[in-house]
């Protein structure tokens, strides 16, 4: 069984019933604690990409996540569409992945092309985050909240 844990009361809200004609886009935007990922999206110009048509599997980091990145990594990141794309995209998995559809020491293909292992126990961790969130789901795909910014290798 998987333990989660919420970010703030506002983001659960936000985030335990979303109107499935909300895309993964709307569903991040409106829970109020992604602010840095959609920016992030934005600048590496992949919003259109996550509102298309999926579905998608987007492993979220919160504001929280990206703040605890070095001081000064998140605008050198702003500035080289390519990194951005390249860690962004670290954080996609083509189609639609449940927590139920997760195993301990399963590997899943990122769209970024690189492998993230899934750690199942007393918590689910995608490499070292660990997922807050499971199973929001939207109308192109669904999102896990995780505590961390993935970085590929």
């Amino acid at each position: 069984m998987i333990r989660t844990t919420f970010l703030s009361l506002t983001a659960a809200a936000a985030l335990a019933a979303p109107a499935l004609a909300d895309d993964i886009v709307d569903v991040a935007a409106g829970a109020g604690d992604f602010t840095t990922l959609i920016a992030a999206v934005e600048a590496a110009g992949l919003e259109d990409t996550l509102r298309g048509e999926g579905p998608f599997t987007v492993f979220a980091p919160t504001d929280a996540a990206f703040a605890a990145l070095p001081e000064g990594t998140i605008e050198a990141l702003l500035a080289d569409t390519e990194a951005l794309t390249a860690i962004l995209t670290y954080h996609v998995l083509p189609g639609a992945v449940m927590s139920s559809d997760l195993s301990d020491g399963m590997t899943a293909e990122t769209v970024n092309g690189q492998p993230v292992t899934i750690g199942v126990g007393d918590m689910v961790t995608v490499d070292t985050a660990i997922v807050t969130t499971a199973d929001i789901e939207a109308s192109n795909g669904v999102i896990h909240v995780i505590d961390a910014v993935l970085l590929p290798e």
